[in-house]
């Protein structure tokens, strides 16, 4: 990853520690076979779920969220006490059983975002989101 990437998400994920411990793991498929990179990617992802977590999949398909309804689901979400999942697939989307294993799929929008702005985007809504529960003023929406 670029170090605009790197640094950006850092960023964020240092602004959560307290509140929302970010943990960023990269999978990554062996094969060079476009039509076998995103089961091997799947399968990755799928190992790699935390035990009984709730999982939210980044999908283009899924239900766009307000600031404010992601705050709404990060309680709910802390309230049931489980670890928290985002999946963020690569050129070619998540593969079919990550979806199937997702208890949620989030859209970020019509527009096509490259996966490495993706994580940044999704860490900075994140901490977004934990701000206005804690009534913090960096969400002046």
């Amino acid at each position: 990853m670029p170090a605009w990437v790197a640094d950006g998400y850092a960023e964020y994920a240092k602004r959560l520690s307290r509140e929302l411990p970010l943990d960023l793991v990269e999978v990554s498929a062996k094969s060079r076979d476009p039509a076998r990179v995103n089961a091997e990617e799947g399968a990755c992802m799928l190992a790699a779920i935390p035990k009984g977590a709730h999982v939210v999949a980044l999908d283009g398909r899924g239900k766009a969220w307000s600031s404010e309804e992601l705050a709404s689901h990060l309680a709910r979400w802390r309230m049931q006490g489980k670890d928290l999942a985002f999946l963020i697939g690569g050129a070619d989307g998540l593969a079919p059983e990550i979806l199937a294993r997702a208890d949620q799929r989030w859209s970020l929008g019509p527009a096509t975002l490259p996966h490495m702005l993706v994580r940044i985007v999704v860490a900075e809504q994140l901490y977004r989101a934990a701000s206005l529960l804690a009534n913090h003023p960096y969400h002046r929406g």
